[in-house]
């Protein structure tokens, strides 16, 4: 990929400064001009704090205008976004920071409380966090100041060229304008930008790395498979959405988080569309939605347009809703994975048309071929670089059978039993042995349990080893210290036996599912 998506963005700011491009709902927005004046600041600023080329930063703080900007400012500076979920538990975070070696960490100031002197407080809400402030890395932190900041923590808003800065860092600039950016942001592909960790236990951490060349493949193919365009105001807090947005010249209006909550209500988030003319939403979001639509707790958004569904399944009940509930909108569903997204995008018209589980023709430059077991596997400009610590991947096993109806993909099953769970795609193959291993249990399976608009409850069926007295409460305990939060399963259920089937008498998951859904 010789483009790089900084230098697509700038090539905005030059053409028209004073186009809107993003802010958040009800306020005014930042233009191409002042976005892109921002990110110089905020490269040049890192520079001068000692930031160089290569150097990865932790990443955890929420989506907002501010966290944009200091993104795209640490990929212009030459260095890498490791996005890093401090609910996954103390042991698995340490796992996935001695693997990254970050020389930086971007922080909300709230999580160095309650990881820190606040810890009792936030063990009392079921946290169990990493504490950010002991990391041996450079700190930057968001929000006003709090016991636990380290000392010397960099404020957010003194990159941003705002508020005081520290002592260590006085000389950072204050603003600028557009000026010759090429020169401070100049272009390169091959460098690594962003790094992803995928669902995983605590021995083995899963890092997708991706480039900017990677990233701009992937953030063109979106935007050229949408409608996004000058004129169009998309609302997400989606980054891999609201950056294609921007490549296309559109305007990105982005939902404020509660104060203390890391999920968008999408009530709340639908209740806020005003003006927008597109949208993203997960399938299980836009299902609470079209819910509070139709029971008159919020009305239809009144010029929203075209609504792109992504990170699960896109079913044929949730479109059948959709276009009742909204029958001026289209819908897209968008076939991906963390290591090449998107891989195929097709329209809810188009899937409710077919007969099988549509998913498109795969976007321009990915490569689709059917393996010999009908795996689906795909190549392109957008496929990552590869794991952390690993060989590059020339391409990548989805792990979803699929075949060709013409040039389009058609979803055929899953090999891996792949289970999803709102945004999250859980391998019940990447937890069940550590789970196995724990003392009192003689076996464990998890298996989804779907509802109509294709999210699924993960259920956690388990053989003690005894009389199984107290085990699910420890199990209960135990758990979120040894696998990814993010799949933790919804029940436990204790079960006389797993039951089997063929010659090798390999667990059935499918007669487990409908053991434990009866």
């Amino acid at each position: 990929m010789s483009e790089d998506f900084l230098s697509l963005l700038l090539d905005h700011a030059r053409r028209t400064p004073d186009a809107p491009a993003i802010g958040h709902v009800g306020e005014p927005s930042l233009s191409y001009g002042e976005l892109a004046a921002r990110v110089r600041v905020v490269a040049e600023n890192l520079r001068a704090a000692g930031f160089t080329p290569g150097d990865r930063m932790l990443f955890s703080i929420r989506p907002s205008v501010s966290s944009v900007v200091l993104i795209l400012g640490t990929i212009g500076a030459g260095g890498t976004i490791a996005f890093i979920d401090p609910g996954v538990g103390p042991s698995l975070f340490a796992r996935r920071v001695a693997l990254l070696e970050p020389t930086w960490a971007a922080t909300e100031s709230l999580l160095y409380a309650v990881s820190g002197p606040l810890r009792r407080v936030g063990r009392l809400r079921g946290l169990a966090l990493p504490c950010f402030g002991s990391l041996p890395v450079r700190h930057i932190h968001s929000g006003a100041w709090l016991p636990g900041t380290p000392m010397g923590s960099i404020p957010l808003s003194a990159l941003l060229g705002e508020g005081r800065f520290p002592r260590a860092v006085r000389g950072l600039r204050a603003g600028g304008d557009v000026g010759e950016l090429s020169d401070a942001l100049p272009a390169h592909p091959g460098r690594e930008a962003l790094v992803v960790f995928t669902s995983g236990t605590t021995d083995e951490p899963k890092g997708v790395v991706h480039t900017r060349g990677s990233l701009t493949a992937g953030l063109a193919a979106i935007s050229g498979e949408t409608t996004l365009g000058p004129g169009a105001f998309l609302h997400t807090e989606q980054l891999m959405m609201g950056l294609p947005a921007l490549l296309a010249g559109a305007q990105w209006a982005m939902p404020r988080y509660p104060r203390f909550g890391t999920h968008i209500d999408p009530v709340a988030f639908t209740r806020g569309m005003g003006a927008a003319t597109h949208a993203f939403y997960t399938p299980a979001d836009l299902a609470v939605a079209l819910d509070a639509i139709t029971a008159g707790q919020v009305d239809a958004p009144p010029y929203l347009r075209e609504v792109m569904l992504g990170g699960a399944p896109v079913t044929t009940a949730l479109l059948l809703r959709a276009r009742k509930v909204l029958p001026h909108t289209e819908f897209l569903a968008i076939y991906g994975m963390t290591e090449i997204l998107p891989v195929a995008v097709t329209s809810g018209s188009a899937k409710l048309a077919h007969n099988g589980d549509l998913l498109g023709k795969p976007v321009r430059g990915v490569v689709a071929r059917i393996a010999d077991d009908g795996e689906l596997v795909l190549s392109g400009p957008n496929l990552c670089r590869g794991y952390l610590g690993n060989e590059p991947l020339t391409e990548v096993r989805t792990g979803d059978l699929a075949r060709f109806d013409g040039e389009a993909l058609v979803l055929t099953g899953r090999k891996k039993d792949m289970m999803i769970r709102g945004k999250t795609n859980i391998y019940p193959g990447l937890y069940e042995p550590a789970i196995n291993a724990l003392d009192g249990v003689r076996a464990a399976i998890m298996v989804g349990v779907p509802d109509e608009m294709g999210d699924e409850r993960i259920i956690l069926a388990v053989v003690a080893d005894g009389d199984g007295a107290g085990l699910v409460a420890s199990l209960r305990a135990r758990l979120p210290s040894l696998i990814d939060v993010t799949a933790l399963p919804d029940d436990i259920v204790l079960v006389d036996a797993i039951p089997t089937s063929g010659r090798t008498n390999k667990p059935d998951r499918d007669a487990l599912r409908k053991m434990v859904s009866s």
